[in-house]
């Protein structure tokens, strides 16, 4: 893996920790940054002192030049001030843009995703993105604030769609994939009964036409539980090398140490012994699609 400032090499862990990896930055926030940085340095400005001027953090300043962040209007509007008023920064801040489609914090993992062998998913809050109809990918885009406008959201889920080409027997070799997901996410009709039924219906299909895909529902009545810490994925490397990660409220986690996989692989298999089967999730699918 490599950091997204500087291109070396990294052996992260989690957020907040030596092991952490932050996401690439996008060409033109890099590219904002840098002439932040430059002219900065042209009127003989420390970052310290520049930051004083606009008054935002030391840290801000520095992840703005890095390109990971985007600037606050004031941010732009204070800079032009301190930095003699060339223009350069109101005329760029409306180009600027994050990645298009996928979560910043996600986009390291996205790039292991396509080389992977095996994919391990469970999940507790929302059915996994690779298993996803367009339909429901838009009633769960509209059920968490804030709204996006109608080019972001076609972004996200158009990311979001092209990413179940990973799902595909074609690859050589094929990834191995497993989903845990709680029958309660399934049971919440998300989007209303008509979007439920063809989402159950996809992943009838899904199951039915991959036979690299294993799908376990997890029931609603589990006094044991091994996956009560949260959601989370484990993903293995060409080289057979396991990274996991785990994602939360606006933040992610991209975990690489052998202590913390063998944690989650522990969890992980626990849960699968302690899931519907394969084929008992398939007929309580059935059975919930025929209810609708």
């Amino acid at each position: 893996m490599t950091d997204g400032s500087d291109g070396t090499e990294s052996t992260d862990d989690v957020a907040g920790s030596p092991g952490y990896t932050e996401p690439e930055p996008s060409d033109s926030l890099r590219t904002f940054g840098a002439v932040v940085q430059a002219l900065r340095e042209h009127v003989g400005l420390s970052r310290e002192e520049f930051a004083a001027l606009v008054r935002f953090s030391k840290h801000t300043v520095a992840s703005i030049e890095l390109g990971r962040r985007m600037p606050d209007p004031a941010f732009v509007e204070r800079g032009e001030d301190a930095l003699g008023n060339t223009g350069a920064l109101r005329k760029a801040s409306p180009y600027l843009t994050r990645k298009p489609g996928l979560a910043a914090w996600f986009r390291m993992w996205a790039q292991l995703e396509q080389v992977a062998i095996s994919l391990y998913t469970y999940e507790c809050r929302v059915l996994p993105g690779l298993l996803q109809t367009r339909a429901y990918a838009q009633a769960v885009s509209f059920s968490v604030p804030p709204l996006p406008n109608e080019e972001e959201l076609d972004q996200r889920i158009t990311a979001r769609l092209l990413r179940q080409n990973l799902l595909s027997t074609r690859r050589k070799p094929p990834c191995a994939f497993s989903f845990i997901v709680e029958q309660a996410v399934l049971e919440r009709h998300t989007g209303g009964e008509e979007v439920t039924r063809e989402l159950f219906d996809h992943l009838l299909d899904v199951t039915e036409r991959h036979w690299n895909v294993e799908f376990q529902i997890m029931p609603l009545r589990q006094p044991t539980h091994a996956g009560l810490d949260g959601p989370m994925q484990l993903l293995e490397s060409p080289e057979h090398r396991w990274f996991g990660y785990s994602e939360g409220q606006e933040s992610g986690q991209f975990i690489s140490t052998p202590k913390a996989i063998s944690l989650l692989h522990q969890r992980y298999a626990k849960m699968r012994s302690q899931a519907l089967t394969p084929e008992d999730s398939r007929g309580l699918l059935k059975r919930m699609r025929g209810a609708l």
